[in-house]
């Protein structure tokens, strides 16, 4: 069983910041850790991953505004997110890729509203 705490999220003007958190639990390994987000009618897509080592991945849009980091020891994800953008307003969801015996899956959180304002 995994379960994810995701904090953070909120209103703020463009060009704002703001600093979403996910911590996890498991009685799994946890792997990858990172964020989406889905906008009204758009598909969800990705915002930024990072392994236990410290490999990150950014999705195009977010590249040099947000920065993803993590602490192992508390297996929590952050998210800090710069210059933000009205197209950057979206439900960001925490996800956490888990390994339990032989069985692999990737959960997700229930989702926090990020909304800037122009």
């Amino acid at each position: 069983q995994v379960q994810l705490v995701e904090s953070g999220g909120g209103l703020v003007q463009v060009g704002g910041s703001l600093r979403l958190s996910c911590a996890a639990s498991s009685s799994g390994y946890i792997n990858a850790m990172g964020w989406h987000r889905q906008a009204p009618g758009k598909q969800r897509e990705l915002v930024a991953r990072i392994s236990p080592r410290g490999n990150i991945v950014y999705g195009d849009s977010v590249k040099g505004r947000f920065t993803i980091s993590r602490d192992n020891a508390k297996n929590t994800v952050y998210l800090e997110m710069n210059s933000l953008e009205p197209d950057d307003t979206a439900v960001y969801y925490c996800n956490a890729d888990v390994t339990t015996g032989s069985i692999a899956r990737t959960a997700w959180g229930q989702g926090t509203q990020v909304t800037v304002s122009s």
